[in-house]
């Protein structure tokens, strides 16, 4: 864990102090909505369809099990008694009333947390692996880089207002788990030739209205000159960046109005006035942000245990579950696991208060005190031992928290849709449930194998539904929610003929009640059409194309239902 020094914590700390008054100032009439409005914002509040929502930072998506304490101490105390962990790694309040904020910010406060640039037009929360520190296949430690950008980010005066919001995403290993190149900015370490450190940067990434892979703006790029580029990238944006349309405000759009080749002329440009210049990270730097933080104590353990080893051959469920939920880990011995929060029936990415204490009770009994949030919303312990797991396993179901389908069709992604958010066109919640409930038949699921479905409910995409395998989109129609779906999207894992792509929209959209069966009918097309039980959904897309899932879709009884519906609607 990073701990915070007396700078860290004075900042957030007089950040409190801030909005306390100028919330105080706004509920006294003396600023207006349009005044108070970038205020609250840059302090993570929104005001949804049915109440405020406040957006807590955790940064990189490490937390420690006393923030964890806390985070569920304010859900019962200021908010309905549940969390919801997002895609970008953070926790949100749908219920806060405005008037608690200021004393929510405090408790935060408390334990090394904030909401600062969970909102507004800023460098947002940056995201990385959630296997960061433990995966085999790791370069660098990219926790270390994401709190260098985050110390550089926050407060930045040149980039408090920019065209829209940015977003950036860091991966330290081979794999892209950080989906490197659907962000406004992608760093992923790499290494030359010499072995020295340095990053691939990818610029221009996106999804929402205009979904859009990055473009790669520097093969190798030196660490020390990480700053002082990514400031060059910001400033061409702050400058040319639209600000008279809001869809049309993000970097992306700027850099394919430009063209890549313009847009990497532009920053080198800017960059010869900042190259070796004051932001040039040094190896002191480095190592004084990498100090910050806590290491884990990792025992020497000889290999595997052979007690979890004969766990392992005795019980199937037990088994089950450790092949879709434990990833293996760089030190012998050890193990980390994923917590899964999408048990049937609840909405995925959801934590009750409750849950929240007991997994900060096994982050200490089993994760030396730390845990990770997923982009894919589900909980992390990094650092298991093999011969702790199965007691881990027996407290997690007891919980809800074992449910072996993390990268199986019910691991669904979704945002919190039409029930809270005042941007929706469609809820999304009832459609991950129904979906959910339809495939609750776990040896099904297996049998279907590697699959990623997201949700989201408008094009704002925070259910990350254009990278989806399968994707669904709410939209509206006259006031009704219909739903869109797309296939072959890919957030870009790091394996042989898997990029990362955007999703096809296969045709016209959908009743909420026809979803499950719809995504039924394209597991249909992929179990008929694989070639062997190792062939993905995806692959089948991206060899067939979308023609054989369209055809099965979009039958004479889909046309025959949709004439009725017409019928009934004109009567």
């Amino acid at each position: 864990m990073y701990r915070y020094d007396e700078i860290d914590q004075r900042l957030v700390e007089e950040r409190v102090a801030q909005f306390r008054g100028q919330t105080l100032r706004f509920l006294a009439g003396q600023l207006s909505e349009d005044d108070f409005r970038p205020l609250r914002l840059r302090n993570g509040l929104y005001i949804q369809r049915y109440a405020p929502m406040l957006r807590v930072a955790i940064p990189y998506g490490l937390l420690s099990s006393r923030q964890l304490r806390t985070l569920a101490h304010i859900a019962r105390k200021w908010d309905r008694g549940y969390g919801h962990f997002s895609t970008r790694q953070n926790l949100q309040y749908n219920w806060p009333k405005l008037e608690d904020v200021p004393d929510i910010l405090a408790e935060l406060a408390t334990v090394q947390m904030h909401a600062i640039q969970t909102s507004g037009n800023s460098v947002r929360n940056i995201t990385t692996d959630h296997f960061a520190g433990v995966a085999r296949d790791e370069l660098v430690d990219s926790f270390v880089w994401c709190e260098l950008l985050r110390q550089w980010s926050t407060f930045h005066p040149e980039f408090s207002y920019l065209p829209r919001k940015f977003k950036i995403a860091v991966n330290g290993a081979e794999a892209d788990r950080a989906a490197t190149y659907l962000h406004d900015v992608g760093l992923h370490a790499v290494r030359n030739a010499d072995g020295e450190v340095g990053f691939r940067v990818i610029v221009g990434g996106g999804m929402g209205r205009t979904p859009v892979i990055g473009h790669v703006m520097q093969e190798f790029l030196p660490w020390r000159h990480l700053l002082t580029y990514l400031e060059a990238v910001l400033r061409v944006y702050n400058r040319y960046g639209r600000r008279d349309n809001i869809h049309k405000a993000r970097i992306k759009i700027l850099v394919k109005a430009l063209t890549p080749e313009r847009f990497r002329a532009d920053a080198e440009a800017e960059w010869a006035y900042l190259k070796d210049g004051p932001s040039t990270l040094t190896g002191e730097e480095v190592r004084r942000v990498e100090e910050r933080f806590t290491r884990p104590h990792y025992e020497r353990l000889a290999g595997d245990d052979a007690g979890y080893l004969a766990r392992l051959a005795a019980e199937p469920a037990f088994a089950a579950w450790v092949k879709r939920n434990v990833q293996p880990h760089k030190m012998a011995g050890y193990a980390a696991v994923t917590l899964s929060l999408k048990k049937t029936g609840v909405p995925p990415g959801d934590a009750t208060a409750g849950q929240m204490d007991a997994v900060a009770g096994l982050a200490d009994r089993y994760s030396q005190g730390e845990l990770r949030v997923s982009h894919e919303q589900n909980l992390i312990l990094a650092d298991a031992r093999q011969s702790d797991l199965h007691a881990l396993w027996q407290e997690a179901k007891a919980l809800g928290l074992a449910t072996p389908n993390i990268g199986l069709l019910t691991n669904i992604i979704a945002c919190p849709g039409g029930d809270f958010c005042s941007l929706a066109n469609a809820k999304s919640i009832p459609v991950a449930q129904a979906i959910q409930e339809r495939f609750d038949r776990l040896d099904y699921v297996y049998d279907i194998g590697e699959l990623d479905l997201n949700i989201s409910g408008c094009m704002n995409s925070c259910g990350h539904h254009h990278v989806g395998h399968i994707g669904i989109l709410g939209v509206d129609k006259n006031g009704e929610e219909w739903y869109q779906i797309s296939i072959g999207g890919n957030q870009g894992l790091a394996r042989p003929g898997a990029p990362a792509a955007v999703g096809k929209i296969i045709g016209p959209s959908f009743a909420r009640e026809e979803i499950p069966g719809v995504i039924e009918k394209l597991i249909g097309v992929y179990l008929d059409r694989r070639e062997s039980e190792d062939e993905r959904f995806i692959d089948v897309v991206w060899r067939t194309g979308i023609e054989p899932f369209k055809e099965r879709v979009y039958d004479s009884d889909h046309q025959e239902q949709k004439r009725r519906r017409r019928s009934l609607a004109t009567a």
